[in-house]
This record gives C-alpha cells, sequence and structure tokens, in this order.
C-alpha cells in the first residue's frame, strides 16, 4: 500500500507542538540550575537543556512528536538540578486535555502551581457496581452494596520502575466509614484484581430503652463508594495513586460497570501561596485528528495538489490556506509534507517564491523574511534534510560535544584563568572544521533541495539582472543561515546528539553557529562589513579571516547545491543515520542468578543494520543487518511487567527493548517498520508476548518455533509504516479550513466586492490583509474550497451514523451522570454496550435520549455538547 493510504478504517491520531519559551520569578530566591520537563499525565516525554545559575532561565525549545496513547493532563514541570540528590520539582503548569484547544496556537503565561503527592494522578479503574435488596432474618428488607472492583489501567511508574499496587474500597456516610482492601499486586501497571466487597446499606442502631432493637436506614442520598488506589511502600510510606468516588444513589436498585479516570484528592494542590512559585510562558498545538478512508479526501487533495498551476499563484487553494490561517506555519507543516508525498513540492516553492520576490525592494533582504515560501523551504530542508545534516555534521558535532575545548572570547564572559588568545585558536579550528565539512558536502545535498535552491537562484537573478551577487545570496539565506547555522547551535533539535549538551558546550556551538552564518553570508568578509557586528569580539575574531578561499569556497558550494546536474557519488554510498539512543534490552544470553536481566545499551539504527553498544561510539557488541528483521511489534507488559516494550524479530531469538517512553517507544517502532517495510521474509504473525518458563505467555504453545498467534500490525494499515501519511495531512488541511470558514467567506465577498466595484477604496476594507492579485479565479477557488469541504464534512457525519448503527448493544445500556469530584466522564464497559464507547458524542447519542427522556437533564446539564 502507497504510503499515505490509510485503509478502510477511521484513525483518531495526536500530536503535540510547540515553545517552551522561558521562566521568571521562581524559588527559591537565588540562582539555581533549572531544566523543564513535558509530562503525559506522569509520564515525562520531554526534557529541555539545563539553564545554570538564573532565576529567570531561557529555555526556547521547540518540540513537535505524535501521542501515541490517551491522556488526561498535559503536564510542564520546572526542576531544581541537585546533582547529589533527587532533583527538586519546583512547580508546573498542568492542562486538562479537553483545555488544551483554549491555548492552541497562542502565547501564554502560565502561574507554576505547586507540586502535591496527592495531585500526581494518572491511570483508570474498572468497576461493577450493583444494589441488591435482601430479607433479613427477622422478615426485614435491607440493601446490600456489592463492589467489584476488577483492574487498572495505566498506572504510574514509581521511582523509573511498575508499582505494586493495592485498592482501599470504602462505603462513606455522615456518619460511616466501611473500608476493606485488596491485595497487593506485584510490579504492574496494570493490575488485575477480580475482587468482590459487599457493604450493608441498612444498617441497626444501637440498644435504647424505648425499643429492644430498631432498625435505621441512612440517607442513601448521602452515601457514596469511594476506590482509593495506593502503591505499598514496604518499608517505607505507601504512595497515593489516585481515587473515585460514585453516589450510591445513582445506582437505584440496578448495576453497571464503567471505565472511571482516577482523579487527584479533594484536598490535594491547595496551596495559598501559588502565585510566589513563578511563572513559566509557553506556546501549546495540540491536534486530534479523525483521518477517514482514503477515498474520502480525493476532491480536496486534488484541489491543492494542483495548486501550482493555478495563475496566479494567490488564487490556488494552497496558497489561500496559509492566508486564512492566523500563524502560517499551521497551514505550512501539513501543506509541505502533502505536496512533498506526491512530488509537487518544488514548482509551488518556485511559484510562492517569485510572488515573494515582487514585493522585495533589496537585493540584501532577498528571503529574510517569514513568508510563505520561506517557511515552506525551511520546512522541506527539516524533512528532507535529516540524513545530509548528519552525514555532514554529526562527526564534528560528536568531537566538539565529547571533547570540549574552552572557546569563550566575549571578555565579559571569560572566567579567572582564562586565555582569550588560546580560546580563539580553538574557536578558530573548530569553525574550520565545520565549515570545511559545509563546503565539501555538497555531493550528499538531496536532489529536491538541489531543485529548490537551483529554483531560488534563477528567481533571484532574473528579478535583480544587474546583481551578480544576488543569486548566490538567494541560496545561503537559506542553506546557511536557516540550516546548517540553526542545526549546529541545537543539535539535539537536529537529532545530531541524544542530549543537550552542557552549559559550556553549548555556549561554544552559539559562537561556531554565529560564526557560520557569517561565513556563508554572500559578501560578508570585505572589510566595508566587519563594522556591521553587534559584538566587538566577533569583528576582531573574524579579521582572522581575510583570505580569498573562504569566498570562493562558498561560491563554489553554492554553486554545487543550486545545479540540476546530477552528482557522480564517490565509492561506496555511505549507510543512512536515522536514529540512535539508550535503551534497555533484555539479555539474550547470560543470566544472573538464574533470571534474564535487562540491561541498558546505546542503540544505532541506520539503513544497513541495527546495533547496540556497551556504549556510545564504542564498537558494536551485537548487530542485526535490516535485511534479516523479520518484524517489528509492541510487546505486552505482562511479559516483563515493564512498559513501553517492544520486540525486534529476526533469524535469532526476538530482541526484547524497553523505551524510556511512550513517544520514544513509538519512533523507535516507526523507524524500523519504515526501514524494513520491504523487507522479502517479513512475518504475517507473531507472538505479543514472551517466551517464558518454557512456553508462549500469550498462546500457552510449549514449543518456542511454533508460529505467532497474533496478526503483524504490517499486514494492515499503521500509521508506523507511513513516513508521510498523506491522508491525515489532508484531514488536517481540511480542519484548518472547518475552523477558518468565516475568513473564507469574508475572502469571497472580498472578491465578489472587487470584481463588482473597480473604483478606488477610500477605507480599509476587511480584506485589506489578503492578497487577491485576481479576484475572479480567486472567488472560483474559494467556491471549490468551500464545496469540497462541506462534502468532506457530510462525509465525517455519514460516516459517524454508519459506525453508529452498526454497533451492537447489550440487554442493559445506562447513561451515567458526572458524579462530583469526578473531572471526567466514566466510560460504558465494553461487554455491556459494545461500540457504545466508541460512538458516545455523535448522533446516535440524541437518537437514544429521545427514548431515554428520564435522563435528558443530566445530559444537559453535565454533558454540554
Amino acid at each position: 500500500m502507497a504510503a499515505g493510504d490509510g485503509g478502510d478504517e477511521v484513525r483518531v491520531l495526536q500530536n503535540l507542538r510547540g515553545k517552551i519559551y522561558d521562566a521568571k520569578h521562581l524559588i527559591p530566591n537565588k540562582m539555581r540550575d533549572f531544566f523543564c520537563t513535558i509530562n503525559l499525565d506522569q509520564e515525562e516525554v520531554f526534557r529541555t537543556q539545563i539553564v545554570e545559575k538564573s532565576l529567570s532561565p531561557y529555555f526556547g525549545e521547540e518540540f513537535y512528536f505524535e501521542i501515541p496513547r490517551t491522556f488526561q493532563w498535559l503536564s510542564f514541570y520546572i526542576y531544581d538540578k541537585s546533582v547529589l540528590q533527587k532533583d527538586l520539582r519546583i512547580g508546573k503548569v498542568s492542562i486538562k486535555k479537553e483545555d488544551l484547544c483554549n491555548y492552541t496556537g497562542k502565547e501564554n503565561w502560565f502561574m507554576l502551581q505547586p507540586v502535591d503527592s496527592n495531585s500526581e494522578v494518572q491511570g483508570k479503574v474498572h468497576l461493577e457496581l450493583k444494589l441488591n435488596e435482601l430479607i433479613t432474618d427477622n422478615g426485614s428488607v435491607c440493601q446490600q452494596l456489592v463492589v467489584h472492583i476488577k483492574e487498572c489501567h495505566g498506572l504510574p511508574l514509581i521511582n523509573g520502575q511498575n508499582c505494586d499496587p493495592y485498592a482501599t474500597v470504602s462505603l462513606v456516610g455522615p456518619s460511616r466509614n466501611d473500608q476493606k482492601k485488596t491485595k497487593v499486586k506485584k510490579k504492574t501497571s496494570n493490575p488485575q484484581f477480580n475482587e468482590t466487597f459487599y457493604f450493608e446499606v441498612t444498617r441497626s442502631s444501637s440498644y435504647t430503652k424505648k425499643s429492644q432493637f430498631q432498625v435505621e436506614e441512612e440517607d442513601i442520598e448521602k452515601l457514596e463508594v469511594r476506590v482509593d488506589l495506593w502503591n505499598n511502600g514496604n518499608l517505607v510510606q505507601d504512595v497515593f495513586l489516585g481515587e473515585i468516588k460514585v453516589p450510591v444513589k445513582v445506582l437505584r436498585n440496578d448495576s453497571f460497570q464503567a471505565w472511571y479516570l482516577l482523579q487527584p484528592r479533594e484536598n490535594g494542590n491547595k496551596s495559598s501561596k501559588t502565585d510566589d512559585l513563578g511563572s513559566l510562558r509557553l506556546n501549546i498545538c495540540y491536534t486530534e485528528d479523525c483521518v477517514l478512508p482514503s477515498e474520502y479526501y480525493t476532491s480536496l487533495r486534488n484541489l491543492l495538489l494542483k495548486s501550482s498551476d493555478v495563475q496566479p499563484i494567490s488564487a490556488s487553494a494552497a496558497y489561500i490556506l496559509s492566508e486564512v490561517c492566523r500563524d502560517k506555519y499551521d497551514a505550512v507543516l501539513p501543506l509541505v509534507r502533502l505536496l512533498l508525498h506526491h512530488h509537487k513540492l518544488v514548482p509551488f516553492v518556485a511559484a510562492v517564491a517569485e510572488l515573494d520576490l515582487k514585493d522585495t525592494q533589496e537585493a540584501n533582504t532577498i528571503f529574510r523574511g517569514n513568508s510563505l515560501a520561506t517557511r515552506c523551504v525551511d520546512e522541506m530542508m527539516k524533512i528532507v534534510g535529516k540524513h545530509y545534516l548528519k552525514v555532514t555534521l554529526k562527526p564534528v558535532i560528536d568531537e566538539i560535544c565529547e571533547s570540549p575545548k574552552p572557546c569563550e572570547i566575549d571578555p565579559i564572559k571569560l572566567k579567572e584563568g582564562d586565555n582569550v588568545e588560546i580560546n580563539m585558536e580553538n574557536l578558530r579550528y573548530y569553525v574550520d572544521k565545520v565549515f570545511r565539512e559545509i563546503v565539501r558536502s555538497s555531493i550528499s545535498c538531496p536532489t529536491l533541495m538541489c531543485d529548490v535552491f537551483y529554483s531560488l537562484r534563477h528567481l533571484a537573478a532574473t528579478r535583480f539582472p544587474n546583481d551578480p551577487h544576488v543569486q548566490y545570496s538567494a541560496v545561503s539565506s537559506f542553506v546557511f543561515l536557516r540550516f546548517f547555522a540553526v542545526a549546529v547551535v541545537s543539535p539535539h533539535t537536529f537529532h545530531l546528539r541524544p542530549h543537550h549538551p552542557d552549559a559550556q558546550t553549548s555556549r561554544t556551538l552559539t559562537l561556531i553557529s554565529k560564526a557560520i552564518q557569517t561565513l556563508g553570508s554572500w559578501g560578508s568578509l570585505t572589510k566595508s562589513k566587519l563594522s556591521s557586528f553587534k559584538e566587538t569580539f566577533m569583528c576582531e575574531f573574524f579579521k582572522t579571516f581575510q583570505e580569498e578561499k573562504f569566498t570562493e569556497s562558498v561560491k563554489k558550494f553554492l554553486d554545487d547545491v543550486s545545479s540540476t546536474e546530477s552528482k557522480e557519488p564517490s565509492g561506496v554510498s555511505e549507510p543512512v543515520h536515522l536514529k540512535e539512543g539508550e535503551m534497555y534490552k533484555r539479555a539474550q544470553g547470560r543470566t544472573r542468578i538464574g533470571k534474564k536481566n535487562f540491561k541498558k545499551r546505546w542503540f544505532c539504527l541506520t539503513s544497513r543494520e541495527f546495533t547496540y553498544h556497551k556504549q556510545q561510539d564504542k564498537e558494536p557488541i551485537f548487530t542485526i543487518p535490516i535485511k534479516n528483521i523479520l518484524a517489528v511489534e509492541k510487546l505486552d507488559e505482562s511479559s516483563f511487567n515493564k512498559k513501553n516494550m517492544f520486540q525486534v524479530l529476526h533469524g535469532e531469538k526476538p530482541l526484547y527493548i524497553q523505551a524510556n517512553n511512550c513517544v520514544e517507544a513509538s519512533e523507535w517502532i516507526e523507524a524500523l517498520c519504515r526501514v524494513t517495510r520491504c523487507n522479502q521474509r517479513r512475518l504475517s504473525f507473531y507472538h505479543p508476548s514472551a517466551f517464558l518458563n518454557g512456553s508462549w505467555l500469550c498462546c500457552k504453545a510449549t514449543a518456542e518455533s511454533t508460529e505467532g498467534c497474533a496478526r503483524c500490525t504490517a499486514d494492515v494499515p499503521a500509521d508506523t509504516q507511513i513516513e508521510i501519511d498523506g491522508d491525515r495531512e489532508t484531514e488536517r488541511i481540511y480542519s484548518l479550513f472547518t475552523i477558518n470558514r468565516s475568513k473564507l467567506q469574508k475572502l469571497e465577498e472580498a472578491c465578489g466586492s472587487i470584481a463588482v466595484y473597480q473604483g478606488p477604496q477610500k477605507e480599509p476594507d476587511d480584506y485589506s490583509n489578503f492578497t487577491i492579485e485576481d479576484s475572479v479565479a480567486t472567488f472560483h477557488t474559494l467556491q471549490q474550497i468551500i464545496d469540497t469541504v462541506e462534502k468532506l464534512n457530510e462525509s465525517h457525519e455519514k460516516y459517524q451514523k454508519k459506525r453508529s448503527s452498526s454497533a451492537k448493544y447489550g440487554k442493559k445500556i445506562r447513561l451515567l451522570e458526572r458524579f462530583p469530584n469526578q473531572n471526567k466522564l466514566a466510560h460504558l464497559d465494553e461487554k455491556e454496550t459494545g461500540s457504545v464507547l466508541e460512538c458516545f458524542g455523535f448522533s446516535f447519542v440524541f437518537f437514544f435520549l429521545i427514548h431515554y427522556m428520564h435522563f435528558c437533564k443530566i445530559f444537559k446539564n453535565e454533558h454540554k455538547c
């Protein structure tokens, strides 16, 4: 199946992007070393560099990743870095998943909240509740509450390990608190309890003179079931994991099963001094796309793909998308990926660049702004230039990070004992080496980048025919300023290094990046340019670069990377470096005390082989050729009671690997699946669990050579098989058009107004910020966009109705009200309601409510939709 074909099933895909800017007024009130993390519930998925000696640290780090699982809270934690002790959490910003839409695409300052262990919860619990009527020995009728706690899912890790959970089940009222406890389950985040507890709702009162025995029924309106999850601390204090509360009154002599999301304690996170912790500036963009089968997107996809053929380009669907989006980046990201996937990017970039050049009056400012053209080229280089960056810069970046030399040349920042002459020599050595690697790298530059650079060079020379240098500055403004220099200063972002460099190395990389920008800027080495340096120390440093060979090297390099002539490869092509990082693998041979253990290893994936090493840059101790990989699949947590595990199936025994978090696991599986998807001997079936103690845990087969019991995901459409998911990008663009429907209508009205009235405009119009070169062509495209989006909207609704009508219902269906202190609606049990959970929120709910009018009030007040 071609990349981008989504198959026949709806896929709900989530991603998160944004930027962590800075924090201010942090406590304690003295200079500390801070870093920030991003957590899905309690699972850390991203960490910034450490900012030393500051109370207002600037992080300035962008993030982008797919979210492979459900979550309740997105949290940002500020840590005080400690060398000898555990890092201290200063404060946090926590946002509910359903509230993320309120902050999407906006830059906000968030007040830090205190980190209270009673509010740090994640996971859900599966309950069955029932209220029975019993006849007592004296013939009276009483009520009995039955609580069946079945299982929990997604409990947090404790100190990096699976927890030892148990639950307490209580019936709580104004004058009673009956509590019972489950058994402790060892080393699991998904415990199976399957324990039932019984509580008497009616109870006898104490003996009085008026009556020898009196039965008193407590007000059922005041009773509630409370389930608390705990981690058994053995020799230390037990850790609270979350709670749920369910009013007994909702049972009404009936029963139901439900999944409940665990909630913080009522008294958790109630500090009165939240304003004293400081604040954090963030930009967050969370998207959740419901991707339909590929044929639904045919019309919109075709409309976007023919954009480069529309005259003028400002009347095309792709250009109009960038006009109506408040942030052009929202439009650029899916647009570039879609055009790139269908080989339509180069002509579109050339067309929008030509439009951009019409407004450029000075040759020395060419492609320096954040226009649609420059953003498209930036995004293209990030996507297609990953390997180019690695083969060019990674060796020298590794040398700088692993064997750092002092390079500070700013007199203000020099430390006691530093020698500025030696530092300048060190910096010159690094700059020469990085520069040399860049100008020698033209043979590795991807063909697509060369094609784009050729178009930009030709357009610039046509726009400024009297300036012989502009054809070079048009290319250097991208390849040096926006590509190599940015990758040098931020190697972690471009996957050149797995971890952030330390503060001194980061400063060295910043100075090298400044030098590379200047060396790559055409004509910047002339004497007249030296006076324009903002920093005097950089001006002095660059006096040593007054050599013609630098200018000639840059010129030759720019000629090479902006040429459409085919390049002759020099020798055997190098393997493409795809991914690397630390993970844990299960020992395949030796054992410790009779049990195979897990060890931390450095993993490396290239286009030729998958290896692991004892340490980074050491020789591999185990190698699997890519052609020998038969399948890459997730591994059930129950196999080793560990989260985020996957298996690499090859000719020998499976290699079991544990990633550090769910995002990292998903990225490794995706990379491995993508590079092995064309292997001829790929398996069709695999074992989702491990082979332990003489049998497969999944199917109980005793022969290790038994064929797998589950179908491999590679045989069905899966996002992990796709480098660029064309359907997902089209769905994202559809969502953007839908969100900006009012702007589309305004633009349509503006085109109509211009077509009717051609006279001068005396006052600014609502459409004054839009680019309308040809009102008739733009109007025609807008009509097509609106019509296509409306039809696609109908397709979404029809598809959901189809899924709703095919749902199978059980004997009993109850709509659960949102209980007090429950921040999330409980999910109906799948065994009871079939696919009600999947369909909840769509049109069938309204049909359902017609037949259950006594629930309408609950739905209206508690589930505003």
